[in-house]
C-alpha cells in the first residue's frame, strides 16, 4: 500500500497543487477535479475551494527559501518584553496563552518536553472554568512576591482562536482585562491575539486597542488551529520567549524524501491494520516523547475521526498490561502499538515490546535520530496523518463535529444571561427534573436522561444500573471504548489534580481491567477542541461526563461558571442529537466526601461487571 505514494507521485502532486492555490488565490481549483483538493482544502456545495489549509506543509517549504524568518520572530518577541518594562517597569515573568484545542496543545508539549523552562513561566488557559483561571492568578501573584497588580504588569496574555465561532478565549480574555481595568493598569502592552479578522475574538479585542499578530509567516490563512504547529507565529512565540534557537527549530521542520516516505509507511501500515477492524493504536514512548502523546492523539483523532465508518483511536498514558488486552488470537483483538522513540533515549520498555511482538500483537516501532527536534517529529506526524486521509479519501482539515457543540452552546449561555444563570434556562431544569436519575450516597447523581428511552434501568442502584448499561454496550460492541471527562480543571486547581487521580483508578479497573478496553481521560471542554470529533464523528464510546455542583468563581473578575457549564450541556446535547452514548455524573463538590463516593460508586461498577 505504501507504494502506491512513490507510484503515484503523490509528494510532488502536493506540491504541485499547493503551489496553484497560493499562485492563482484559489482561482479555478474545484474539489470534484483532484483528490488532492478534497482531502486538504475547504470547498463549497458545488467544490469551488474556499481555503488551502496546506499551510502546515507550505509553511516548511517556504521557511527553508526565508531564512530570516527565524531572526523576525525573535525581534517580534523581543518588541513584546520592551512594551511591557516601558508601560509597567518590570520584565516579562508569565505568559496565559488563552486558546482550546490545538490553538493550546502544542504550548502544554512544549511545556512538558521542558522547552520552555528557561522563559517565562506558561499556563495554558484551555478552559472556561473559572477554577483553572483562578488557580493560575493564584500562582503569578504567589510568584512575583507581591500583590495581583505585580503580577499582571508582569503578565503576557495571549488569546489565540483559528475559528470565527471560538467564544471561549473571548471569555477568558475579558475577564482578565476585567482584572486589569479593576488595578487601573494599560492592558495594551500586556495582550496580544492571533486571529481571523471579524472573528468574535477580533471583535472583543479591536476595540480595546490590543495588537493583532498575523498567524502565519507569510501572513497567510492556510492552517487549521491543530495545525499550527511547529510553524506559525502561535507556535513559535513561546519557544523564542524561552530562548530556543527558532532557526534550528524551523529548519527540522523541511523533512526530506525519505523521511516523508517513512510517514508514509506508517499511514499505510495504520490504514492495513484498520481494515482488519485493529484501529485502536496503543502509543508508547520514551520518556521524553511521552510530552508529544496527547497532541499526537489530537491531531490524528480530530483530522480523522468524522466518519461513521472508520476511525483511528490513539490511546496515551497507559500502562503497557498483557492482561489489559484481547488476545490476537480472537476476532475482537482491535489493538495495534505503536512505539515511538528518539535513539539513545531512556524508557521505552523494550522487554514488554519484544512481549507484544511474541504475543502476536501487530507493533510499529520509530526511533528517531538521536536529539532530533521536536518540529521534525511533529512534521512527520503531519505527514502520516495526512497520507491516511488520502488513503481514506478523507478531508483531514476540517472538523464539523467541533462546530456543532459550539453551535449549542452559544445560544444556551446567550439564554442564561437573560434568565439569571444557567440553572434556569430550561434544558438545564429538564436535566434537573428528569426521572431518569439516580443518587450515590448523597454526593453523586448519575444522570442517563440522553440515552434512548429503550435502556430500561429501573430496579437498580446507580453503580448498578451503570454497569449494566455498559455491558450492554459493550457485548453488543456498540462501544468499544470509554470517556470519562471532567468539566473542570485537573491542570493547576489541586481539587481537580485529586479528581483526576480517582477517575485514572476508575478507568483502569473499569474499562481496561474488566472490559479489556481503551479509555480516554481529560478534561472538558478541551477535549471536545481536541478528539472530540472522532467520539461524535465514528461514534462507538461509552461516553461519561463529570461536573461539580459547586461552581468556582472570581468576583473581581466577573466570572462565574455560567458558559462552562452550558459547554458541558451542550456537549451532551450534541452527543445525543448524533445517537453517541452519554451519561453524566454530577458530584456535591470536589471535596473528599464527594470524591469519596465517586471512587465508591466506580468501585461498585467494576464489582457489578464481574
Amino acid at each position: 500500500m505504501a507504494v502506491r505514494f512513490a507510484e503515484e507521485r503523490i509528494l510532488t502532486k502536493l506540491q504541485a497543487v499547493d503551489a496553484k492555490a497560493r499562485r492563482t488565490r484559489l482561482a479555478g481549483l474545484n474539489a470534484g477535479r483532484n483528490p488532492l483538493i478534497l482531502i486538504g482544502m475547504e470547498a463549497a456545495a458545488d467544490g469551488t475551494v474556499t481555503k488551502n489549509s496546506y499551510g502546515l506543509f507550505h509553511l516548511a517549504w517556504l521557511a527553508a527559501k526565508h531564512p530570516e524568518w527565524a531572526g523576525q520572530v525573535e525581534q517580534e518577541v523581543a518588541g513584546v518584553r520592551e512594551r511591557i518594562r516601558q508601560t509597567h517597569g518590570t520584565p516579562l515573568k508569565f505568559l496565559i496563552w488563552a486558546g482550546m484545542g490545538g490553538s493550546a496543545e502544542d504550548k502544554s508539549m512544549y511545556q512538558a518536553s521542558g522547552l520552555l523552562k528557561k522563559g517565562p513561566r506558561v499556563y495554558v488557559l484551555d478552559s472556561t472554568d473559572p477554577a483553572k483561571l483562578k488557580a493560575i492568578l493564584n500562582d503569578i501573584t504567589a510568584r512575583s512576591k507581591g500583590s495581583l497588580a505585580d503580577a499582571l504588569r508582569s503578565t503576557l496574555v495571549v488569546g489565540m482562536a483559528m475559528g470565527m465561532t471560538s467564544f471561549e478565549p473571548v471569555v477568558n480574555l475579558e475577564k482578565i482585562y476585567n482584572l486589569y481595568e479593576r488595578h487601573k493598569l494599560d492592558s495594551r502592552p500586556n495582550f496580544l491575539y492571533m486571529t481571523l479578522p471579524g472573528s468574535l475574538l477580533d471583535q472583543f479585542a479591536a476595540p480595546r486597542g490590543y495588537r493583532r499578530v498575523e498567524l502565519q509567516l507569510d501572513n497567510g490563512n492556510a492552517t487549521a488551529g491543530r495545525h499550527s504547529g511547529p510553524l506559525t507565529r502561535g507556535s513559535l512565540y513561546p519557544l523564542a520567549l524561552a530562548g530556543v534557537d527558532v532557526a534550528e527549530w524551523v529548519n527540522a521542520t523541511n523533512l526530506d524524501e525519505a523521511q516523508v516516505h517513512t510517514a508514509f509507511q506508517l499511514a499505510a501500515f495504520f490504514e492495513a491494520q484498520g481494515r482488519e477492524g485493529r484501529d485502536k493504536v496503543t502509543l508508547l514512548t520514551s520518556k521524553a516523547m511521552a510530552a508529544a502523546a496527547l497532541w499526537t492523539k489530537q491531531n490524528f483523532e480530530e483530522s480523522l475521526g468524522k466518519s461513521e465508518d472508520t476511525g483511528i483511536k490513539i490511546i496515551i498514558n497507559e500502562p503497557v498490561r498483557l492482561a489489559n488486552y484481547r488476545s490476537p488470537k480472537v476476532e475482537r483483538q482491535d489493538r495495534v502499538f505503536l512505539a515511538v522513540e528518539r535513539k539513545g533515549e531512556e524508557g521505552l520498555d523494550k522487554i514488554k515490546l519484544a512481549a507484544l511482538r511474541r504475543a502476536g500483537y501487530p507493533v510499529a516501532h520509530l526511533v528517531l535520530p538521536a536529539g532530533v527536534a521536536l518540529s521534525a517529529y511533529m512534521q512527520f506526524i503531519h505527514y502520516a496523518v495526512f497520507a491516511l486521509g488520502w488513503l481514506r479519501q478523507m478531508n483531514f482539515v476540517t472538523q464539523p463535529s467541533v462546530e456543532l457543540y459550539k453551535a449549542i452552546t452559544n445560544p444556551l449561555y446567550e439564554h442564561s444571561r437573560v434568565v439569571g444563570g444557567i440553572e434556569k434556562v430550561p434544558e438545564w431544569q429538564k436535566m434537573k427534573a428528569s426521572p431518569r436519575q439516580k443518587k450515590f450516597r448523597g454526593q453523586l447523581t448519575f444522570y442517563y436522561d440522553r440515552l434512548p428511552c429503550e435502556f430500561k434501568l429501573d430496579g437498580r442502584d446507580a453503580p448498578e444500573a451503570y454497569a449494566a448499561l455498559l455491558k450492554q454496550l459493550a457485548e453488543s460492541r456498540a462501544v468499544e471504548y470509554g470517556e470519562l471527562t471532567f468539566f473542570g480543571d485537573t491542570r493547576y486547581d489541586l481539587d481537580g489534580q485529586a479528581l483526576r487521580k480517582r477517575l485514572e483508578k476508575a478507568g483502569e479497573r473499569v474499562f481496561r481491567q474488566k472490559l479489556k478496553m481503551p479509555v480516554d481521560l481529560y478534561e472538558g471542554p478541551a477535549m471536545n477542541h481536541s478528539y472530540h470529533e472522532m467520539i461524535i464523528g465514528h461514534g462507538r464510546c461509552f461516553s461519561t461526563v463529570l461536573l461539580s455542583e459547586k461552581a468556582a468563581k472570581i468576583p473581581e473578575a466577573k466570572y462565574t461558571a455560567d458558559y462552562h457549564r452550558a459547554q458541558f450541556l451542550a456537549t451532551q446535547m450534541a452527543l445525543e442529537q448524533r445517537g453517541r452514548v452519554v451519561v453524566a455524573l454530577t458530584l456535591k463538590s470536589l471535596e473528599e466526601p464527594a470524591l469519596d463516593a465517586l471512587d465508591a460508586f466506580f468501585g461498585e461498577v467494576a464489582r457489578c461487571l464481574r
